[in-house]
């Protein structure tokens, strides 16, 4: 039954996504730009770091698509109360775990796609990089969503307006960003920042996209990536699974 529901509530989102096309390649818009107007700058410039700079900054670009995008998911929920969605979702039997997997399951195909068009481009302005080592990105950016749409989701559900939410996103999302080096490495940094930045997780799933992008696999930051990354991700959604229990959505 859990399988059915996430599917029922999975294509229910996913059609509403797809008849916004438009919504869906906006997405994309900001790490384009960084690629098209940041990405040449970088081009040469010792960055510290294995491969070339399109090489460090394109994992960085995709990260950051599931980081934003996935952490101001739960506007949608925001939306729905008042709308009476919730609330009529409330009195149906389907599963409250599938009412949470079928929306981060939706987004988490969202922005895989996005990150696909990504790539694209960042192939057509000179980034090489093996299929085995893009398909990991991607795998990467699907957990990154899961884990940031399921908070999102359940800080939504405990906020009343888009004004207390958005704010919150805003103060958790750019010290993330600013901390795990998504733009450029962090041991280009000083000393203490980089310390500083291995408190923040998101710098392990970069480090390990980074390195798959390389083509190096077996290594380190590959390993504490993938664990930080299903941990976090287990974590994400075990909250947001309780939240949605307990608050009847």
């Amino acid at each position: 039954m859990l399988l059915h529901d996430t599917g029922l509530v999975y294509g229910r989102y996913l059609r509403q996504s797809l008849r916004s096309r438009f919504a869906l390649l906006f997405g994309v818009l900001m790490p384009l730009l960084y690629l098209l107007f940041f990405g040449p700058l970088l081009t040469d410039l010792p960055l510290g770091g294995q491969g070339s700079s399109w090489q460090v900054l394109v994992p960085g670009l995709l990260l950051q698509l599931g980081l934003f995008g996935a952490s101001f998911a739960g506007f949608s929920i925001i939306i729905e109360n008042g709308q009476g969605v919730v609330e009529r979702m409330r009195v149906t039997p389907v599963s409250r775990l599938a009412l949470l997997l079928g929306r981060v399951l939706r987004d988490a195909t969202v922005f895989a796609f996005q990150a696909v068009l990504l790539v694209l481009a960042a192939l057509l302005m000179g980034l090489r990089a093996p299929l085995p080592g893009v398909l990991i990105g991607f795998a990467f950016v699907a957990l990154l969503t899961v884990s940031l749409a399921s908070l999102s989701y359940a800080l939504a559900m405990k906020v009343r307006t888009p004004q207390e939410f958005g704010p919150t996103i805003n103060a958790l999302t750019m010290p993330s960003m600013l901390l795990s080096g998504l733009m450029l490495p962090m041991t280009l940094g000083p000393g203490w920042l980089d310390v500083l930045s291995h408190l923040m997780p998101f710098r392990y799933l970069v480090d390990a996209v980074r390195d798959a992008y390389v083509g190096s696999y077996a290594t380190a930051h590959m390993l504490y990536g993938t664990l930080v990354a299903l941990a976090f991700t287990a974590l994400a959604v075990t909250v947001g699974t309780r939240v949605f229990r307990t608050a009847g959505a």
